[in-house]
């Protein structure tokens, strides 16, 4: 896996209220559907674990979705847009709402819930 792939992981686990680090693996669950996942310390997926970016990357800059972007910033990548989900919800939500777009409105409120129950989830970061 990808070095920079692996620091959003982390980046991911260490906002997330729900994940806890024990014997050199995070758990924590599908922001979806509450299944267990497990990443190594340094950041390596184990099982089905997946990143998600909860407001899909390609509907920032897009109108439709301005109200969701703007409680994450302007960056895909803020640690408020990433969760981990497991590889069966993150490929569903990427085949349905994702490719539908802000426009469509079921679309609009999925990734609205799953943001609300993102943020529901976060944790300050760290101090460095």
């Amino acid at each position: 896996m990808r070095p920079a792939l692996r620091r959003l992981f982390l980046r991911a686990l260490s906002t997330d209220g729900a994940a806890t680090l024990r014997d050199g693996a995070w758990e924590t669950r599908c922001l979806h559907c509450r299944r267990r996942l497990q990443v190594r310390a340094d950041g390596e997926a184990l099982g089905r674990a997946t990143l998600e970016h909860v407001v899909p990357q390609a509907w920032f800059g897009k109108r439709a979705a301005a109200a969701l972007t703007a409680q994450v910033g302007d960056d895909a990548d803020d640690a408020r847009n990433l969760a981990l989900a497991c590889a069966g919800c993150n490929h569903g939500k990427g085949m349905s709402h994702d490719a539908r777009g802000p426009s469509d409105a079921r679309a609009l409120e999925v990734v609205s819930q799953l943001l609300e129950r993102r943020l529901a989830r976060w944790r300050a970061p760290a101090a460095d």
